[in-house]
């Protein structure tokens, strides 16, 4: 029975979020569902004591990250620097280019840690006059936003400051640094493969006259208004990438951190908060440089700090509830029967193992960092201790796990890819083929390649 209460609840809660019904409240009480159905209660106990304690350290483990991305990506969408990048892009490459110069865009955006879904509102209108005037169809302007916003900048390039990339440091004791050549190779398999796969379908487009479609739309004119230049544009995002590889990699572990096994500190290993601690210091640093020289763009910055700062309280909550949910599915005794059969998958090779937990999870969630939290809050010890006793490098771990979570997190019931197909007035029908392939076919094929590689020659 407590077995069927974990499936009937994961269904319940994956039916119910495609369903648009907020995880902040089904979250709980897809919980609550299990912990009756398994063992009978006691219901308030495990909302007080597992489930809102699981979501308490999750907001303090991550907040910062969270809020200060989503200051930084309002603050280069409101001086225009996001725009300007854009737009310079789309200038350069040309309509001939229309689908690499909209993921190219993404892609830059979001490997500065402009956060995903302020990238698709600032680059859709860009698109949508780029493809009209390529004559692609627009059902295609969703794949080539999340091809450059959801696949490889967020989950396989080193450094990148994606909370996606930053969840592993806490559990493996690593930097978003983690494996920079099987990360730089997953990330351009994804790149190119999805590129190929975009060109392919304008291709057949083109073919069956299909054009751009019958779509009306006001689009604004980007010519119009005061934005600043594009080397100030991009700069926020040189110091983000930059500031946080030199604290990761050299300042913080230079330094005698050696206060942090005082109780008062939480009694941590250092590699367990340097990775936060970078993005930290590197997100400040970017958001002070968008204030000091791009000051005079900005209409009300007060605003724009306030918008930004309430922006993340949602996407935390939403992560720390599904978060909230996993402990509870945890703490059930028919759970070690799951875990038990979850690690059992390749016992030889927990790299595989890892890489399929953390896919079923955030399939079953429609969340990279979520499923990866759980994955990673339930089983990080177990496969870091495995991996131990096999000579397996942690930052193999890392790269594996990141790149797993954005896999099958990009079902159709994903939060981001529900967002995205309303920010262009899609359908599911229309695009989620093409979101299908280069979200989740493409990088699953890339998360293989890793594994075959970093087992035949480990990290690198």
């Amino acid at each position: 029975m407590g077995t069927l209460a974990i499936v009937l609840s994961l269904a319940g809660l994956m039916y119910f979020a495609y369903r648009g019904v907020n995880v902040l409240i089904l979250a709980p009480i897809m919980a609550a569902f299990a912990v009756l159905l398994a063992q009978g209660g006691p219901v308030l106990a495990t909302y007080t004591q597992i489930f809102m304690t699981s979501l308490g350290r999750y907001v303090v483990l991550f907040f910062p990250i969270f809020m200060l991305g989503a200051i930084f990506g309002k603050l280069m969408a409101d001086s225009g620097a996001s725009t300007t990048i854009a737009h310079t892009i789309v200038q350069k490459l040309g309509a001939k280019h229309a689908i690499a110069a909209v993921t190219l865009a993404c892609g830059i955006l979001t490997y500065g840690g402009v956060s995903l879904f302020v990238v698709a509102f600032a680059i859709y209108p860009i698109a949508a006059a780029l493809f009209r005037e390529a004559g692609l169809p627009k059902r295609l302007i969703a794949g080539a936003i999340a091809l450059g916003s959801f696949t490889f900048t967020m989950t396989a390039f080193p450094g990148t400051p994606a909370i996606q990339n930053a969840i592993p440091t806490r559990f493996f004791g690593t930097t978003t640094f983690a494996a920079p050549g099987l990360g730089l190779i997953a990330g351009c398999i994804m790149l190119f493969g999805g590129l190929a796969w975009l060109h392919y379908q304008a291709r057949r487009a083109k073919l069956a006259n299909e054009g751009y479609g019958n779509h009306v739309e006001n689009l604004p004119n980007f010519d119009d208004g005061e934005r600043p230049g594009f080397a100030l544009s991009l700069l926020p995002i040189v110091v983000v990438i930059g500031l946080n590889a030199l604290f990761s990699l050299w300042v913080f572990p230079s330094m005698d951190l050696g206060y942090l096994s005082q109780q008062i500190y939480g009694n941590v290993s250092p590699t367990a908060v340097i990775g936060t601690w970078a993005l930290v210091v590197a997100l400040v640093g970017a958001i002070l440089t968008v204030l000091v020289l791009q000051w005079r763009y900005f209409r009300d910055p007060q605003k724009t700090l306030n918008e930004g700062t309430m922006g993340s309280m949602l996407p935390i909550f939403n992560t720390a509830s599904e978060v909230g949910y996993g402990a509870v599915i945890a703490s059930l005794a028919a759970f070690i029967v799951v875990r038990d059969f979850v690690v059992g998958i390749a016992p030889g090779t927990p790299t595989i193992s890892l890489a399929i937990a953390v896919n079923a999870l955030a399939g079953i969630t429609g969340s990279a960092s979520g499923g990866l939290s759980i994955a990673l809050d339930t089983l990080g010890s177990t496969y870091l201790a495995r991996a131990n006793e096999l000579g397996i490098s942690p930052d193999l771990l890392h790269r594996i796990a990141a790149i797993a979570s954005g896999g099958f997190d990009s079902l159709p019931h994903n939060g981001a890819v529900i967002s995205l197909l309303t920010i262009t007035g899609l359908t599911h029908r229309e695009s989620y083929k093409d979101i299908f392939v280069v979200n989740l076919l493409i990088p699953v094929t890339a998360l293989i390649v890793i594994i075959v590689l970093g087992t035949m020659f480990g990290a690198f």
